[in-house]
């Protein structure tokens, strides 16, 4: 590890060990060792309780210390085991520490409907012990997936309400994404029922959705379509095209996107001497859009699905909220599909994994185009509203992205590309994406400012040199200085003519050493606007008169 990248995992060792110790946060000594039993048991527990990480080679009461640990001399071999165990993605970092070595696991919460167990155990948190969840916490957990509607058996449909024409497309997508040369030979009824389509000769509401005939919907289930819309321009009402697509998604959403890339603009950036050419309209983040809208809706609901294009925006609505526990805020990282078998279905053919929402990949690919993310701005508890916005709101952050990506082979995450795009629109960075800070600082991507609770980060000078707006950056570095500044002044004036001793501007920037404090006073002084009064110990400072 280089002296850079090592000093940035010390300060992200140094924010983490400052946070207090609560449901989402485990700190262990771990000196000896740690058994791997235990380790997953914390893990479960934390994935249970929303995710969090466990810290090895920490004193768990406060004032911490590192005491380092010899747990787990493979890392990596231990998350491997860890993930097959609990069947969650497992992370770890090591930070070697002139104290000791720390290793921090960390876990992600749960799929909504799937608490996470250990040796047939779902356990939970009991302050800093482990516990087995209640029967109550799990049957909670359990019922927030709810019934599965796609996996219900229509009355009246029967085999011959299938397109013939879209069931050995189902064949051949599944033979090609399984390798099973086999399905080739199985009659339709066992292929479908085989892919729990059709359960003892009867048709789901999933194979409807999936395969139905357009007669066969119009009787059976005529809310099962896709209606397509073009407008010229955001204030045009009328519209001046209109499709309605009323058979299965699988013989649709090829037909979708033709109609939609027939009107795609292609978006020009320039880097250098070098012009990139980008849709407005994503084909994947198309693709996954419309299938999160079919596989996610309320079949239950009388609407149809609707997808209105305009020149730089594209707009799909689906009957039906989010299901329980999914948000605008938390939709890239949830899961909880609605109809179940229907997603199991598509996972089948290779469109969408088998539990997933799909929703990271539309967020990770429009932040590598540096487009706005997906929004759900209109969504309420009667429909799910999602914009893709088809402009590039910031040329110079995609091309920071993909100098560093091919300059140092760096990889970004979703996490990662969230967090980054957050800090470019000056947002603030959620808990759950905080962990990604101390990877970023290692690869020089972002600059930390400031130390414990009144640290701050900001985009790497890199990014401003590139752009060459080298005054944003000086500014943006020096803020908290400025800040640290006007607080001084602030309590000065309170403290009015008593003043202030060197322990109250201590009280004010917990977050800054003494020697920092006295510096922002020196400075202040130079100006004239604040003056010493005694020595030594007894030193007093006060509001200055303005003369330096």
């Amino acid at each position: 590890m280089t002296d850079h990248h090592q000093d940035a995992a010390l300060a992200g060792l140094e924010d983490l060990i400052g946070e207090p110790e609560g449901e989402r946060l485990e700190f262990k000594e771990a000196r000896g060792g740690f058994h791997f039993e235990r380790l997953a048991k914390y893990c479960a527990a934390l994935s249970n309780e929303g995710g969090g990480s466990i810290v090895l080679g920490v004193t768990d009461r406060r004032p911490r210390r590192i005491v380092g640990t010899g747990a787990f001399e493979e890392p990596g071999r231990t998350v491997a085991g860890l993930t097959d165990r609990l069947r969650i993605k497992i992370e770890c970092r090591e930070v070697q520490h002139p104290d000791g070595r720390v290793l921090i696991f960390t876990a992600p919460p749960r799929p909504l409907g799937l608490p996470v167990h250990s040796e047939g155990i779902y356990w939970a948190r009991a302050g800093d012990e482990l516990r087995p969840m209640a029967t109550q916490e799990l049957q909670r957990a359990f019922d927030e997936a709810g019934p599965d509607f796609s996996a219900e058996l229509h009355p009246s449909a029967s085999l011959g309400d299938l397109d013939p024409v879209l069931i050995e497309q189902f064949r051949s997508m599944w033979r090609k994404k399984s390798g099973n040369e086999g399905l080739e030979r199985l009659p339709p009824p066992q292929l479908l029922g085989d892919a729990e389509l059709i359960v003892d000769g009867r048709v789901t509401i999933a194979a409807l959705v999936m395969l139905g005939t357009r007669e066969a919907l119009g009787r059976r289930l005529a809310q099962a379509e896709v209606v397509f819309e073009y407008r010229s321009s955001d204030a045009s009402i009328p519209h001046q095209q209109r499709i309605e697509y009323r058979v299965g998604i699988l013989g649709i959403l090829d037909q979708l996107w033709d109609v939609i890339n027939l009107r795609n603009e292609v978006l020009h950036y320039q880097d250098g001497f070098f012009i990139g050419d980008i849709p407005a309209f994503n084909e994947k983040v198309v693709r996954e859009a419309i299938l999160n809208a079919v596989a996610h809706r309320d079949y239950r609901l009388a609407g149809s699905v609707f997808v209105r294009q305009y020149p730089r925006k594209l707009q799909i609505v689906s009957p039906g909220g989010f299901p329980p526990g999914i948000t605008a805020d938390n939709i890239y990282r949830r899961q909880l599909p609605r109809n179940r078998r229907l997603a199991d279905a598509c996972a089948r053919i290779g469109w969408v994994e088998r539990s997933g929402q799909g929703a990271d990949r539309m967020f990770e690919e429009s932040i590598k185009e540096g487009k706005p993310r997906p929004d759900f701005v209109d969504t309420d508890g009667y429909q799910v509203s999602l914009t893709l916005h088809g402009e590039i709101q910031n040329p110079e952050f995609l091309r920071f992205l993909e100098r560093v990506a091919r300059e140092q082979g760096t990889q970004f995450s979703l996490e990662d590309l969230l967090t980054l795009d957050l800090m470019q629109r000056d947002k603030g960075i959620p808990d759950d994406l905080k962990p990604r800070l101390a990877r970023l600082i290692e690869e020089g991507v972002i600059e930390r400012v400031g130390r414990g609770r009144g640290v701050r980060y900001i985009i790497s000078g890199k990014f401003y040199r590139l752009v060459g707006q080298h005054g944003i950056y000086t500014r943006k570095k020096g803020l908290d200085q400025e800040t640290n500044k006007a607080l001084l002044l602030t309590h000065l004036a309170r403290a009015g003519a008593v003043g202030a001793p060197m322990s109250e501007f201590e009280e004010v920037l917990p977050a800054a050493s003494r020697r920092n404090i006295l510096r922002l006073l020196q400075e202040l002084r130079d100006g004239g606007k604040v003056q010493a009064r005694g020595s030594g110990r007894w030193v007093r400072w006060h509001l200055g008169d303005g003369k330096n």
